[in-house]
């Protein structure tokens, strides 16, 4: 389940980018679940742990991924237990952030609004112990936070 903690938390990763470069390994890279989520979100091919085919970039390193796919790579491999500023990521990032969240007890700081689609979800707010299955009431609650 997807656990949220709305607006500043002292002890959340503020910047994962910078966490990731710091923490990164190499089999996160080439999991399969990473594969899709750079393919998905920076369009580009994982040839190994150490080269990405870009094609805004051309050939680049892990190091110049997106901070939404850092974030969602610690989201989904880091083993810390530290909680991760997921305002670090773009809305296009939300799909991944729930199915993630559908494999593991996963929780977030969100500081703004993040869009998790359409779609029925659950998401528990950790400011007030609610649990919200749509944008609409995810919206209402988030509003007093962020």
């Amino acid at each position: 389940m997807l656990s949220v903690y709305l607006g500043k938390m002292d002890e959340a990763i503020y910047h994962p980018p910078t966490y990731f470069d710091n923490r990164y390994k190499d089999e996160w890279i080439t999991n399969p679940l990473s594969v899709s989520m750079i393919k998905d979100i920076d369009s580009s091919d994982v040839v190994g742990p150490y080269l990405i085919q870009s094609p805004v970039l051309g050939p680049i390193s892990y190091k110049e991924l997106s901070g939404g796919v850092k974030t969602l790579i610690l989201l989904a491999f880091d083993d810390s237990g530290k909680i991760f500023n997921a305002s670090a990521c773009g809305d296009n990032c939300s799909k991944w952030i729930l199915r993630i969240a559908e494999k593991k007890d996963l929780t977030i700081n969100l500081r703004h609004i993040m869009d998790f689609g359409s779609n029925k979800f659950d998401i528990r707010i950790i400011n007030t112990g609610e649990t919200v299955q749509d944008m609409h009431r995810f919206v209402e609650i988030a509003g007093d936070y962020v």
